[in-house]
């Protein structure tokens, strides 16, 4: 069995694959200051869970924007598993060509979305993942990575609003029933939401304008699902696209 590992700002995904099939997955809070020990045993017990013993994990593939995390990982791997973790490093052990001015600037979870998404969707691609940023990915018909688009994401920029505004609070962000608000609760929701989606919508436009072709939307990210019927521009989501990449990185660098 893989187990593949997407560490991102906000939070940290696992799955464990049989094979391509996606056995069970977990989303966790990402801790930089976790030790290599607390990684381990966290994980351990999540597969024990699921009548998974760490002696049944032949490989791990890791994703990681998270630097100060590394080195606790590799150490995990090596003391729990007795494996030799492939970690993603953008230009360097991915298929995925970065038609872009500093390949290594690019984060590998860029990569390994992008990887999956031309696996299952064909190109030309544009990728929006609404994490902690919302990124744009932009595939070209050739299945070249060229470039995309950094913005803040809806969390992220809700606690900036809210941390600069002194009268208004936290709220529930769920999708509202209107885009007029009745009452700040509902002004903030669609503030963010329609917001939001008018940003990728908006984003999604421009790019398509510059691009060839007739590229696909996909969404990903822990925000998709709040903003997919909302941003017109979406096509499809798929919410464990990163690790579907980490996956597809693993089988091609250890083929049967």
């Amino acid at each position: 069995m893989l187990l593949a590992i997407e560490v991102g700002n906000t939070n940290t995904k696992i799955g464990v694959y049989d094979g391509a099939r996606l056995v069970v997955s977990w989303r966790l809070t990402t801790r930089r200051e976790q030790t290599a020990d607390e990684y381990g045993l966290f994980i351990e017990t999540l597969l024990r869970t699921q009548g998974i013993t760490p002696a049944t994990i032949h490989g791990v593939a890791i994703s990681n924007v998270v630097p100060p995390v590394q080195q606790a990982l590799d150490w995990m791997c090596e003391k729990y598993f007795k494996v030799t973790p492939l970690t993603v490093e953008s230009g360097v052990n991915t298929p995925l060509v970065l038609d872009v001015d500093n390949p290594r600037e690019v984060g590998a979870d860029r990569v390994v979305k992008a990887v999956a998404a031309i696996a299952l969707y064909g190109a030309p691609l544009i990728v929006v993942d609404l994490g902690t940023a919302t990124t744009f990915d932009c595939i070209n018909a050739r299945g070249e990575f060229i470039g995309g688009a950094i913005a803040p994401g809806i969390g992220t920029a809700a606690d900036a609003l809210l941390n600069r505004a002194a009268r208004l609070f936290r709220v529930e962000l769920v999708r509202p029933k209107d885009a007029i608000g009745r009452n700040t609760v509902n002004n903030i929701q669609s503030g963010l939401v329609h917001g939001w989606a008018g940003l990728v919508d908006g984003i999604v436009a421009r790019m398509k304008a510059e691009m060839d072709g007739t590229p696909r939307v996909v969404a990903t990210g822990g925000h998709a699902g709040l903003i997919v019927n909302v941003a017109s521009s979406i096509q499809d989501v798929h919410e464990h696209l990163a690790l579907e990449g980490l996956r597809m990185v693993w089988e091609r660098a250890n083929p049967a």
